[in-house]
């Protein structure tokens, strides 16, 4: 397998660059697999401009497209026009504050919309969609990534709209959320579903306990799940230039529990041992039971306490976490296991395999000895009971993102296939596009795909084949 360069250095790579680029032939060391026709898509945030107070989660959406065809690769950036992102650049200088607040020395004229869609990109029923959890998804043309516009699915939905939807794997049906939905910092919360054909079916509102950042939400065969954990919103300390989303275990941790083909009236609430979760893996159904596997945190990280004091260092690290919900059982609570002592963000599975029960999946992982602690360096893969399977560390500085599988062939087995991440070289500040065997990530990338330049820290992406 291919020795990557050693980096000594450490930083980060959270900072934007500052243009949009077209790399139509890309070196490549090794050999891209033959089998690799279409084009991974990734999203994060790279602000245009700076803005006071604005958190790195809200900068403007950046799309980063790796094209991969018969053993070639190409690339494209671009930012997502927004309305926002269209405001500023004509203004030439930041509008918008954290949060899509306007700043006060904004013209009065400017645009009430802040949405920067930058947490993730998806295809369905024919659309590629930009998602961040405070609007609408943007649709986006492929192969140019120019934005078309909101999607609404003419006008049967509206609010915010989250970033992580769940693609049936049998029916091809879409199931969404969101939160925030009666407006900016309120507990109510949106559901509903996209058939095949892009086709919405449904779409329901409901009260959560309170305003919660519920970022992810857990979908199985025959039921919905609503984490509502605290990290909390609050008008009111918004208005008074405190953070708008602060971590306040006091308010308690739910999960609401419904059927799928229910409605909002038969929710369930359960009750959990404080904790936060930005990313679920997977979930599935064991007869009367519902179990999902999520990267959990004691605390967060990002995030404050109400009045500003940072949360303890000591406990913000995820490790991915067995929930176990017994509904036939005369309880409101669930249990809380962890599987491994691995740290670590951004699990994934074989999409094939999303709401059933799975045998593989993968995290983007964090070394414990290296200086920058939280950096994501590496890549672990577990077994359907969390037991490590294999792991891969990058040279020290280096980071890695979230790890998109990719299968072999419509009818290959589940785990048959590889994994695709960008990685930052911290030494010579550029990046990589790495391809892993996904069976195989002790032995590292199998071939790497080599940029000028590097791609910032983001969020999420996905493979959409050329098919």
């Amino acid at each position: 397998m291919l020795d990557l360069v050693t980096s000594n250095a450490v930083g980060t790579n959270l900072a934007p660059i500052p243009f949009e680029a077209d790399a139509p032939f890309l070196k490549i060391t090794g050999e891209l697999p033959r089998e690799l026709n279409g084009t991974l898509y990734r999203n994060g945030p790279n602000p245009q401009f700076d803005a006071p107070g604005a958190h790195w989660f809200v900068g403007d959406g950046m799309l980063h497209a790796f094209h991969l065809e018969n053993g070639r690769a190409s690339y494209r950036n671009r930012w997502v026009r927004t309305p926002k992102w269209q405001a500023e650049h004509d203004a030439g200088r930041a509008l918008f504050g954290g949060f899509g607040r306007k700043l006060p020395d904004a013209p009065e004229t400017t645009i009430t919309d802040g949405g920067v869609a930058n947490t993730n990109i998806i295809f369905h029923a024919g659309r590629l969609l930009a998602l961040e959890e405070g609007h609408l998804p943007t649709e986006i043309e492929p192969g140019t990534l120019k934005r078309t516009g909101y999607c609404d699915y003419k006008g049967a939905i509206s609010g915010p709209f989250t970033a992580h939807p769940k693609i049936d794997p049998i029916t091809g049906e879409m199931v969404f959320f969101g939160y925030n939905a009666a407006g900016p910092l309120t507990p109510a919360l949106s559901f509903g579903s996209v058939n095949s054909s892009g086709v919405v079916t449904r779409f329901e509102r409901f009260e959560a306990p309170y305003a919660s950042m519920v970022h992810d939400f857990i979908v199985t065969e025959n039921h919905l799940l609503f984490p509502v954990l605290p990290i909390t919103g609050s008008m009111e300390r918004a208005m008074r230039g405190k953070p708008p989303y602060a971590w306040e275990p006091g308010k308690g941790a739910y999960v609401g529990v419904m059927k799928r083909n229910g409605s909002a009236n038969d929710l369930v609430w359960f009750r959990a041992e404080n904790c936060y979760v930005f990313h679920v893996m997977n979930a599935w159904e064991d007869g009367n039971c519902i179990v999902a596997d999520v990267m959990q945190y004691e605390e967060p990280p990002l995030f404050t306490h109400p009045d500003g004091s940072p949360t303890d260092e000591k406990k913000s690290s995820a490790r991915l976490c067995r929930w176990s919900f017994d509904l036939a059982g005369n309880t409101d609570s669930f249990t809380q296991t962890y599987l491994n002592d691995l740290t670590g963000e951004f699990p994934r599975i074989d999409d094939r395999r999303a709401g059933l029960r799975n045998s593989h999946g993968w995290h983007a992982s964090t070394d414990p000895d290296v200086p920058l602690a939280g950096a994501l360096s590496g890549i672990v893969h577990v077994d359907g009971a969390g037991k490590r399977l294999g792991k891969y560390l990058l040279p020290a500085g280096d980071t890695i993102s979230e790890p998109v599988f990719v299968e072999r062939g419509p009818d290959a087995a589940e785990g048959d296939g590889w994994l695709l991440a960008a990685v930052w070289r911290a030494r010579e500040n550029r990046s990589d596009l790495a391809v892993f065997n996904a069976q195989d990530v002790e032995a590292g990338p199998t071939a790497l795909v080599h940029l000028g330049h590097r791609v910032p820290d983001g969020f999420h992406g996905n493979w959409v084949g050329a098919k």
